[in-house]
């Protein structure tokens, strides 16, 4: 018997904000990995965050997805789902999907079973491993596809991708599942200069309907993709606004472009 779905938990954004941080304090032995981090997120905005390493970047990333707990701090996906109270599963349930920086694609399957394993909405009962997929499911799965460029790539197996369409794939799985909010770790890390352009295009053509947070190293991509940029430096904000700004502002030349 197949088990129920578990229904999605609402999440109401209707203040325009869907990621809420605020006095965000996560200490590791004494160390602040985010010390009092404030940041909000629109619906439908396309975010870039910027940093040196050990800046909290990553650190930032895993509250938002669950995977770390607040010392302090307030984090709410929408105005009423408190992150700190929900489970990874839960938070991804209600609407944000996280992709790494590495691809974590099922090699052994191909293009389009990837993307029926991540995204058939009853996956407790494993109907995309029967091939029992609803019409419903294969719309989701056609639509990624073509997203990400690779329906002539669907019956290929994804450990035969180059690296690139193997990052698109993964983009793909998280898009099957309809986040409202994408967590994109260096999602052009070791890619061809086509490769990176085609990344960028995808990303922009997602914004707007869903909320995207790019973390990033290379500043050109971060040029392509437009919008606001924050910058972090040792678990805070210590710049906002388009790159041009951020660029030129003497904290974020001292403690990050400069180096």
């Amino acid at each position: 018997m197949s088990a129920t779905p578990v229904a999605p938990l609402e999440v109401d954004t209707s203040h325009g904000v869907v990621l809420y941080l605020e006095d965000v304090t996560v200490s590791f032995d004494g160390f602040k990995a985010l010390d009092r981090l404030t940041l909000y997120v629109d619906v439908g905005e396309l975010r870039c965050v910027i940093g040196p390493n050990g800046a909290g970047k990553t650190t930032m990333m895993d509250v938002i997805t669950g995977r770390t707990r607040p010392n302090s701090g307030r984090a709410f996906f929408g105005q009423t789902l408190d992150l700190t109270r929900l489970s990874e599963a839960e938070i991804a349930r209600a609407g944000i999907g996280r992709k790494f920086q590495k691809p974590a694609v099922f090699p052994e399957h191909t293009v389009r079973e990837n993307l029926e394993l991540a995204g058939v909405r009853d996956r407790r009962a494993r109907r995309s491993l029967l091939g029992e997929v609803t019409a419903e499911d294969r719309r989701r799965i056609d639509e990624a596809l073509e997203q990400i460029r690779l329906t002539d790539e669907a019956h290929r197996l994804a450990g035969l991708l180059s690296h690139g369409q193997k990052q698109w794939l993964e983009i793909g799985m998280l898009l099957v599942q309809d986040p409202m909010l994408l967590l994109l770790d260096e999602p052009v890390a070791g890619l061809t200069d086509e490769e990176t352009e085609r990344s960028a295009e995808l990303i922009r053509s997602l914004a707007g309907k869903r909320s995207i947070v790019v973390v990033e190293h290379d500043m050109s991509f971060v040029e392509t993709l437009g919008g606001t940029v924050t910058v972090l430096d040792e678990g805070s904000v210590v710049a906002e606004g388009p790159l041009s700004k951020v660029q030129a502002d003497p904290k974020v030349i001292e403690v990050y472009l400069g180096r």
